[in-house]
């Protein structure tokens, strides 16, 4: 997993924070928006109350400078309207009348600091920036335990993208309802998974999820599938048999591919939907049921409809909601938790590779971390997810090396993987020419050590560890201290 970067306070503060000064005296707005404007703030200005309180009302601040005297409304009384609606926002009050009593009434109204004129400039910019840093920081930690809430509600789909997070606070949202929900998304996006974890986290849980492949079977098959049968029915119906629908009842049913559902069931679906009720093939009996219906697809049904291959109406009663998976180019940096994802899963599976507590040790190196993020992924996670598994299979270390990708992977990410010290080719990529310019100057530190690893590392400023695993994963031929090859 890459390592988190983290960010001074003061670098966090500057970030295109908005800072309102209101302030009556044009010297003093034009004083402050000066000293903030070349720290990297952007400064709104207010020459009355009303106006701040109007710009308030309008966009949302990091930080608000406020006049405690001014003529058409005291700063104590703006103050007490900011809080009123927003208890977050840091204010700062501003003014020449510097008494312990007003200081001490600001704060207890809910002011975070208070600056007497004339004020110290690097005092003041000092509050603001860890002011606001402070603020942003909390604001982080408060998303950030959002997102792990909904990483671990839902404990097979993992992203921590912002497109994945808002896209599970979606299902988290509409899985307390009855809606009928279409799931729209390229093959291997995860369409079932995300319909089980609507399921999972609706008041049906407890009730049967029933998952029905709707390209998988002809058409008189299918309805025998969805809506079951009496004995009779046809030649080979020997026996009463409970379709999907009826298994499903007080549950779940999901249609996968529904864009291949022929024109015949899809009338008898939409009857489903608006009826909630059906008959059996061979039976006179309508059966009531109580089912939620999710569908999926990987083709654009609007056009379908446009061009006739399926019902309009059928159309609007799936589409109550769409839920649209991205695809994993679009998400590349979800990656990295994928990969430790199928590692793990795939490391239990072959009873290799595992740590004490049953996680795997597997990583990939820097070469096959950057080919992942640089390919397109048309089978998106399934495809990862194959890769992955290949590369455990494979593994006969660790610290997992380039060359157990599949060719596809490498050819579309320029990566080829070198087999001998030759020269490089003349259409060598950029990874290639980095690695042998890598390995030419390690080869060189250590001719220059005598081939100590020990001393090469020094004069690199690297640790010993990581000179070993440079060493190993460019197959570089270690000599003994003289420079005789070792055995």
């Amino acid at each position: 997993m890459p390592e988190l970067l983290t960010v001074p306070e003061e670098k966090i503060a500057t970030s295109k924070a908005r800072i309102l000064v209101i302030d009556d005296e044009p010297e003093i707005r034009e004083s402050l928006e000066t000293l903030l404007s070349l720290e990297g703030y952007t400064v709104d200005l207010a020459q009355n109350a009303l106006e701040g309180e109007r710009k308030l009302a309008s966009r949302m601040y990091d930080l608000v400078l406020l006049d405690l005297m001014m003529p058409d409304k005291s700063g104590m009384e703006v103050l007490t309207g900011i809080r009123e609606r927003d208890r977050d926002t840091p204010v700062f009050m501003i003014t020449a009348y510097g008494s312990v009593e007003a200081a001490v009434k600001a704060v207890k109204l809910g002011a975070n600091d208070y600056f007497p004129k004339p004020w110290d400039n690097e005092k003041l910019l000092i509050e603001i920036g860890r002011m606001i840093g402070a603020q942003r920081l909390q604001s982080e930690n408060t998303y950030l335990k959002r997102a792990l809430k909904q990483r671990y509600s839902f404990p097979n789909i993992i992203g921590k993208s912002e497109r994945m997070l808002r896209l599970l606070e979606l299902v988290e949202q509409v899985a307390s309802s009855r809606s009928t929900i279409l799931i729209t998304g390229e093959t291997g996006t995860g369409k079932e998974l995300i319909a089980k974890a609507i399921h999972n986290s609706s008041a049906r849980s407890d009730h049967a999820f029933v998952a029905v492949n709707s390209g998988s079977l002809p058409s008189e098959l299918f309805e025998s599938a969805l809506f079951g049968h009496v004995k009779g029915a046809f030649t080979s119906a020997s026996q009463n048999k409970k379709g999907s629908f009826e298994v499903a009842n007080h549950g779940t049913i999901f249609f996968d591919e529904i864009g291949t559902v022929s024109p015949e069931t899809q009338a008898k679906l939409l009857r489903v939907i608006q009826e909630k009720e059906f008959t059996p093939l061979g039976s006179n009996e309508t059966i009531k049921v109580d089912v939620r219906i999710l569908a999926a697809t990987n083709a654009d049904l609007r056009k379908a409809v446009d061009e006739g291959r399926f019902r309009e109406d059928l159309y609007y009663r799936l589409n109550v909601i769409n839920i649209a998976l991205p695809p994993l180019r679009d998400r590349k940096e979800d990656i990295p938790a994928l990969v430790e994802f199928f590692f793990t899963k795939y490391c239990r599976e072959n009873e290799k590779f595992l740590d004490a507590a049953n996680r795997s040790v597997l990583r990939f190196q820097p070469e096959a971390i950057q080919a992942l993020m640089d390919h397109n992924w048309p089978g998106n996670v399934r495809e990862l997810e194959n890769v992955v598994e290949r590369a455990v299979v494979l593994a006969t270390e660790p610290s997992i090396p380039v060359d157990v990708f599949p060719e596809h992977l490498l050819q579309s990410t320029g990566v080829r993987v070198r087999r001998s010290d030759g020269p490089l080719p003349a259409d060598a990529s950029l990874y290639e020419i980095v690695a042998d310019f890598e390995r030419r100057i390690i080869v060189e530190r250590l001719e220059q050590a005598n081939w100590s690893q020990t001393e090469a590392a020094d004069s690199l400023h690297v640790p010993l560890s990581t000179l070993n695993q440079k060493i190993k994963r460019l197959s570089i031929e270690v000599r003994r201290k003289g420079g005789e090859p070792r055995p």
